[in-house]
C-alpha cells in the first residue's frame, strides 16, 4: 500500500525531537486488522518515550514511533479474522508498544471494538485511555462501592477527568485535587469536592475508602489519607525517583494497612467496548483540551508536560 505519514523521533531528547516522517504502510497477517487511523491521544507515556525515562522498556533502537491509541476505521481485515468489518469505526490501543500517531496501524483485533457511535474520532479517543483505566482501576481493582468516600488525585488530567465521572457512576463521594483555575470544571465533570492542589493541605482532607493517584508523587504521605479498610490505587510512577518510589509501593505490601495497587492499563476489546457503552450512554463525557494537526505534536507534548490540562491534548492523524 506504499508509504504513511507517522509521528517519529530520531534520538531521545526534548519535543524538538519530534518530526512527521514516513514509513512503509503495515502489512498485516492473516490474524491481524489495518486501521486507517483519524486521530491519537497525547498521554503521560509518550512524554517519557521521548524523553528515554523508560529506555530499559523502549530500547534504544530508532526512528521509533509515538502515540498508544487511537480512532479511525478498518481498512483491511486479516483472512482469519471474524466479526471486523471494513469501513468499520473503532478505537484501541497498540498494547505494550508505540507507533498510534501514523495514518496507518495493524493490530490484533483483540485490541479494538467499535468506537463510540455519538463521538467524532477526536472526542472517543480523548475518553479511551481514562476511561478503560478508571474503570479497570476503581471497579476492578479498589472495588469502589455506593456511598464510599473517593479522592482523585489529578482530577482535570486525561485520566483523572474521566475517572471523577465513573466514580460518580459507582455512586461515590468524589473529592478531587486540582490546579485552582480548573476547580469549578472539575465540579462539573461530578466531583462533590474540588480542591486546589497547590493550598491545600493533605492532613486537612480526612480519610477515604478509596483514592486514585495519577500524579505519581508522595505516595507514602497520600497513603495516610486511606481509612480502615482502605484502598489506595496509582496509576503513575514517579519516574524521577523510581528507586524510592518503588520502595514505597513495595514497603506498602508489608508494614502496615493500605497496600499501594500500582498497575499499567493493558485493556482488551471487551473493556474497550465496555468504555463505549458508558459514552454512549452519557455516563462518560468527553474532555478535549486542545485538538493539534499531525505537525503539531511537539506543542501537543509541551502543553501536557506544562500541566494545568482540561482532559487530553488529541493529535488529528487524518
Amino acid at each position: 500500500m506504499g508509504e504513511m505519514k507517522a509521528v517519529l523521533f530520531d534520538r531521545f531528547g526534548p519535543p524538538e525531537v519530534l518530526y512527521v516522517g514516513r514509513r512503509p504502510v503495515p502489512a498485516i497477517g492473516p490474524d491481524e486488522v489495518l486501521v486507517r487511523v483519524r486521530a491519537a491521544a497525547v498521554n503521560g507515556g509518550d512524554l517519557h518515550d521521548r524523553t528515554g525515562k523508560v529506555r530499559l522498556v523502549t530500547g534504544r533502537t530508532f526512528p521509533k514511533g509515538c502515540g498508544l491509541d487511537f480512532a479511525g476505521e478498518v481498512a483491511e481485515v486479516g483472512a482469519s479474522v471474524r466479526g471486523v468489518r471494513e469501513g468499520q469505526r473503532v478505537w484501541g490501543l497498540l498494547g505494550r508498544r508505540t507507533g498510534s500517531m501514523a495514518e496507518y496501524v495493524a493490530v490484533s483485533p483483540r485490541r479494538i471494538a467499535p468506537a463510540p457511535e455519538n463521538l467524532t474520532p477526536e472526542e472517543a479517543v480523548s475518553l479511551l485511555a481514562g476511561a478503560t483505566t478508571a474503570v479497570t482501576a476503581l471497579r476492578d481493582k479498589a472495588a469502589l462501592q455506593p456511598g464510599e468516600r473517593l479522592l482523585v488525585r489529578g482530577g482535570s488530567g486525561g485520566v483523572g477527568s474521566v475517572a471523577v465521572q465513573v466514580g460518580k457512576v459507582l455512586g461515590a463521594r468524589v473529592v478531587a485535587l486540582a490546579g485552582g483555575r480548573n476547580l469549578d470544571f472539575v465540579r462539573g465533570l461530578g466531583a462533590e469536592e474540588a480542591l486546589d492542589h497547590r493550598t491545600t493541605a493533605l492532613s486537612a482532607l480526612g480519610r477515604f475508602d478509596v483514592v486514585l493517584d495519577t500524579v505519581g508523587t508522595e505516595h507514602a504521605r497520600v497513603r495516610r489519607l486511606l481509612a480502615p479498610g482502605g484502598r489506595m490505587v496509582a496509576v503513575a510512577a514517579d519516574l524521577d525517583r523510581p528507586l524510592a518510589w518503588l520502595g514505597t509501593v513495595l514497603g506498602s505490601a508489608v508494614h502496615g494497612k493500605g497496600r499501594i495497587r500500582f498497575f499499567s492499563g493493558n485493556p482488551d476489546g471487551a473493556l474497550l467496548a465496555e468504555a463505549a457503552r458508558l459514552a454512549e450512554r452519557g455516563d462518560i463525557v468527553p474532555v478535549v483540551d486542545t485538538v493539534h494537526p499531525l505537525d503539531g505534536v511537539a506543542d501537543a507534548q509541551r502543553a501536557l508536560a506544562a500541566g494545568g490540562v482540561r482532559g487530553k491534548h488529541v493529535v488529528r492523524v487524518a
